[in-house]
């Protein structure tokens, strides 16, 4: 058993707070895990707010990168090895694993589990992890060995942000060179799609905020032109798109009325991929007619369709080798004691990725 802090939120809408945890020591099949540096991303901020439903108390995070300290027995990363957390692991046994669509594991991405105790109370980690803590223990098959020479900030950005909006350019919607690509959302999802986009050879790049000040992130990311989200996005892109609309819209939102607004923004037969998690009944209305006469495709990106085992490693060698930047993904670095302000930061629509990094 181990103590360690963690950022904690008792139940939905709490004021978070940093406690003292305790963790089990690995079991077969298990490690433990040093957090070096972790992401706060929305998807947290939707188990804060009761948007998804989890039991609590919660310790929060599932986006983060650290060294393993303990190995149990069987465990097929060793003591000292640089890893890369991931909330989905994939069992490699069922159905859709052995189909090759790992994403969709039939036992992958659990909202939480019980782990540990708070207070002596049985505790909930946040996708099995629970990763905005000094420590976590969870499956082997939830970590990803990359070379100790990846910075802990870039690595932990690969376990959600940039997985998955890479993903969702190259792996869902597949984008080729010259098409057109709207990405509604500029979060670190968003962010990272826009630099995917860009990295195929899209054009243009446009890049779609509610915020103003979301525009030199959009830029710096690779963007081609940037618009305000609003009534006018669709007017906006096919003045951009010579009035036909995007090739491809990625909404990296989660709510029905930026799926709406992609949708409008998408030419004929063009294809609109949603990337952001949203609420279960936000529900978004679409025309019998309206469907068939523009053809559009619309579909879901499930953690950028990616297979982690495979693409983590990937994207850690472009980091190295200087192809994929990851700098313009993160607004704040930042201790754990000030992880509370970033979720409030983040409620609010400012910056892009904050970067929890742990001594």
């Amino acid at each position: 058993m181990s103590r360690v802090r963690a950022l904690l939120c008792r139940e939905p809408n709490a004021a978070l707070e940093i406690a003292e945890i305790e963790l089990p020591a690995p079991g077969p099949g298990e490690v433990r895990v040093r957090i070096a540096a972790a992401g706060v991303c929305h998807s947290d901020l939707s188990m804060v707010n009761g948007t998804l439903a989890a039991p609590y108390p919660l310790v929060l995070g599932h986006e983060a990168a650290g060294v393993v300290l303990e190995a149990g027995p069987g465990a097929r990363v060793g003591v000292g090895a640089h890893v890369v957390l991931d909330w989905a692991p994939p069992c490699r046994t069922c159905w859709f694993c052995t189909h090759e669509q790992p994403w969709l594991c039939e036992t992958g991405g659990v909202p939480a589990a019980q782990r540990g105790t708070v207070d002596g109370q049985p505790l909930h980690v946040t996708l099995g992890l629970g990763a905005l803590a000094e420590e976590v223990v969870a499956p082997d098959s939830a970590v990803i060995e990359v070379p100790a020479a990846l910075p802990f900030a870039d690595a932990a950005l690969l376990g959600c942000a940039v997985l998955t909006g890479t993903g969702a350019v190259h792996r869902t919607a597949g984008v080729r060179p010259g098409e057109s690509v709207l990405v509604i959302g500029l979060g670190g999802v968003g962010l990272a799609a826009v630099m995917a986009a860009r990295a195929a050879g899209a054009d243009p790049v446009i890049a779609a905020d509610l915020s103003e000040a979301k525009r030199e992130l959009a830029l710096a990311a690779g963007a081609t032109h940037f618009l305000v989200s609003g009534d006018e996005l669709s007017s906006g892109v096919r003045s951009l798109t010579g009035r036909r609309g995007a090739d491809h819209a990625l909404e990296c939102v989660g709510r029905a009325a930026a799926i709406r607004a992609a949708w409008r923004a998408t030419r004929r037969g063009g294809q609109v991929t949603v990337v952001g998690m949203g609420a279960k009944d936000d529900l978004l209305t679409l025309g019998a007619l309206e469907i068939f006469h523009n053809a559009r495709t619309l579909r879901a990106s499930v953690y950028g369709s990616s297979d982690p085992d495979r693409d983590v490693p990937a994207l850690a060698a472009s980091v190295l080798d200087g192809t994929l930047d990851l700098a313009p993904l993160v607004t704040d670095r930042i201790t754990l004691e000030q992880a509370p302000a970033a979720f409030t930061r983040m409620s609010r629509g400012e910056g892009a990725r904050s970067i929890i990094q742990f001594p």
